[in-house]
This record gives structure tokens, C-alpha cells and sequence, in this order.
């Protein structure tokens, strides 16, 4: 009779719950760190820009409503977007019925959520992050 030695694995990931929806971390290493979004409908996150780090957006489910750099647009699932650093972004759900799916891939020197600088947050979201009215500094790069 033969026995089997069986493991039970699991590790805990990052997760939060918002008042747009939640996020949940599932990936990370010291290059970067992934995240999938889940923004509920007719929510944004806030206004807001990053010092230490840039992103990329990928729409995996619903019509997202993209603001970078005050250019607006829409991704649909598969679509992309590149959010450089200190650019000012906001991601929206403009449906009225269905949840949207983004994967949020987190490049730089840091990824930690206090560096986010909420320049409107229409959530009173109250993280330890910074708010702002000041204007960021110039992006280098606004690709939308």
C-alpha cells in the first residue's frame, strides 16, 4: 500500500477592498509588482500620480475610461495603456451594470501606496497617502 504525502500550499497576497471596488496584488518581485482591479460600476479611482514608479493598464474586462496627462480615452478588453511617471491619471467604469477588469503592472524603484498623490479623490479615501493641489512635475512622456 502506497502512501502519499500531500502538501497543502498557500501564501497570502496583498488585498484591499475600496470604496470603488478592490485590488488585489498577484505577483511581485523586486521589478515590480501586478495588481488585478476590480472597479465596480459607474466608479473612478482618484485623481492622482506617482513619483517612484509608472504603470501599465490592461483591460480585461468591460470599457474602461482612461485619463492621462488630461487626455481621455477608452480601452476595451485587450487594449492597453502606458501610464510614465508623474503623470496624472485616473481610470474610470463607465458601465452602469458590469464590473471592470484591469491588470496593473507596477515598474520602478518602489511600489509601496504611499506613493500615490491624490490630486482629487472623490472617494475621501483615507490612506496614508499624500493629497495634493499642487501640480506635478512635467511628465516626460504623455502617451495615451
Amino acid at each position: 500500500m502506497s502512501r502519499c504525502n500531500s502538501r497543502l500550499f498557500f501564501f497570502i497576497m496583498e488585498s484591499e477592498i475600496k470604496p470603488w471596488g478592490s485590488w488585489e496584488v498577484i505577483y511581485e518581485d523586486e521589478n515590480c509588482k501586478v495588481k488585478k482591479l476590480t472597479i465596480k460600476p459607474q466608479q473612478k479611482l482618484s485623481l492622482q500620480y506617482h513619483y517612484r514608479r509608472q504603470e501599465h493598464w490592461v483591460c480585461a474586462r468591460g470599457i474602461a475610461e482612461v485619463l492621462v496627462n488630461q487626455q481621455t480615452g477608452y480601452l476595451y478588453p485587450s487594449d492597453s495603456v502606458f501610464i510614465p511617471w508623474h503623470a496624472v491619471h485616473q481610470l474610470a467604469n463607465p458601465s452602469e451594470t458590469e464590473n471592470l477588469i484591469i491588470i496593473e503592472t507596477q515598474t520602478g524603484e518602489y511600489f509601496g501606496e504611499d506613493d500615490i498623490v491624490r490630486i482629487d479623490d472623490t472617494q475621501n479615501i483615507n490612506d496614508p497617502v499624500q493629497s495634493s493641489q499642487e501640480t506635478p512635475p512635467a511628465p516626460e512622456l504623455g502617451i495615451l
